[in-house]
C-alpha cells in the first residue's frame, strides 16, 4: 500500500497520517512503525513522531485481514504456564519458540500454541488490532527464553500495552558477556533503529528511538575466557535492544551470533538471554503482581562451566 503526503496533512505524524491511510487506529498505526512496516521515502521509518512533508511517499506493508492467514491451534508448541487467571496468562517461552505469525513464521508460533490451551484468546482475533497477535502485549526474541504476559481480553490488553507505554511494567534479563567490566553498575542510553545496511538487524543510530538499558554485575568469570553474568533492566523495550547495547560498549552477549558474541571458548546455540522477573499492575485487581523464572537447563550448564 503506498500513499503519497496530500498538503492537508503536511506537518502531521507519521502515526497520524498512517492511521489515515490504513483506515485504523492510532495506537495500531504506531505498533506497525514499531515493528518496521513503515517506509517512507523507501527507508524504514521507526519513529512514530516524524513530521511529514508534502509529496513524501509513505509505504505500508501490511497484511490485510482477508490476506492473512488463518491462526491454527497447535498442541505441539513448548511452553509452560508460570500463571493463568481470567485476565492474564504468564508464560515461560523457550528458546526457538517465535511469540507470534510475521514474515516467515506463519504457523508454530507462541499464538498456535496458546490457542490450542486457551481458545478464547480466538475472540480477540476480531478486533484488527490484535488479529495476527491475540493477547500479545509484548515480545521475547526467537532466541530469548522467559517470561511475558498474554492478555485475555481486549480490555486487558490495552491495560498492560499501557503500563509498557508508562514504564510502570519492570522486566529484568539475565545476559552472559564477554569480558570484564570496570563498574559493578551501569547505564547504557543510546538509541535504536535498523541498521542502515541491513534491515534484519538493529544498530545504534543517531535516528533511532530512545532506549536505555541499566545493567547490574551479578557475577564475574574468568575461565575459559572473562565474562560477566549481568542482570539487565529495561526502561524501553527495543528490538534486540540488550543485544545491541551490549555490543555497542564491546561486551556481546555469549552466543550470539547475530550481534558478534559467538565464540569457539564457550559454544552456544542461542544468545544467553533469559527473561527472568516480570512485574506488572494486575489488570483485574489493581494490585502489583510479580513472578520469576529460572534459567532453562542449557544456560544454567553453562554457568557450570565457567
Amino acid at each position: 500500500m503506498n500513499s503519497s503526503v496530500p498538503g492537508p496533512l503536511a506537518g502531521e505524524r507519521l502515526d497520524r497520517i498512517v492511521a489515515l491511510v490504513a483506515e485504523v487506529t492510532r495506537a495500531q498505526a504506531g505498533a506497525y512503525v514499531d515493528d518496521g512496516l513503515v517506509r517512507v521515502n523507501d527507508r524504514v521509518e521507526l519513529h512514530r513522531a516524524r513530521r511529514l512533508r508534502e509529496g513524501d511517499v509513505i509505504e505500508l506493508s501490511i497484511p490485510t485481514a482477508a490476506t492473512a492467514p488463518p491462526i491454527a491451534p497447535d498442541d505441539t508448541v513448548p511452553y509452560t504456564v508460570v500463571h493463568v487467571d481470567a485476565e492474564v496468562i504468564v508464560i515461560d517461552k523457550p528458546a526457538g519458540v517465535v511469540v507470534h505469525p510475521g514474515a516467515g513464521n506463519s504457523s508454530a508460533t507462541l499464538v498456535h500454541g496458546l490457542i490450542a490451551r486457551f481458545p478464547d484468546l480466538l475472540a480477540l482475533i476480531s478486533d484488527p488490532q490484535t488479529a495476527e497477535r491475540p493477547g500479545i502485549v509484548h515480545r521475547l526474541d526467537k532466541g530469548t527464553s522467559g517470561l511475558l504476559v498474554v492478555g485475555r481480553s481486549a480490555s486487558a490488553v490495552a491495560n498492560l500495552q499501557a503500563q509498557l507505554a508508562d514504564r510502570s511494567m519492570h522486566r529484568s534479563y539475565l545476559a552472559l558477556a564477554w569480558g570484564r567490566f570496570s563498574a559493578r553498575r551501569g547505564v547504557v542510553d543510546a538509541p535504536i533503529g535498523r541498521h542502515p545496511d541491513d534491515p534484519t538487524q538493529m544498530a545504534i543510530v543517531a535516528n533511532g528511538r530512545p532506549a536505555r538499558t541499566h545493567y547490574v554485575v551479578e557475577r564475574s568469570f574468568e575461565r575459559p575466557e572473562p565474562t560477566v553474568l549481568l542482570r539487565c533492566d529495561l526502561e524501553s523495550g527495543r528490538t534486540h535492544q540488550i543485544r545491541v547495547h551490549l555490543r555497542s560498549i564491546g561486551h556481546s552477549v555469549v552466543g550470539d551470533s547475530r550481534y558478534g558474541g559467538a565464540r569457539a571458548a564457550l559454544a552456544l546455540d542461542r544468545p544467553f538471554l533469559h527473561a527472568a522477573r516480570l512485574q506488572f499492575i494486575h489488570p483485574g485487581t489493581g494490585q502489583p503482581v510479580a513472578f520469576e523464572a529460572p534459567l532453562p537447563a542449557e544456560l544454567s550448564t553453562v554457568l557450570g562451566m565457567l
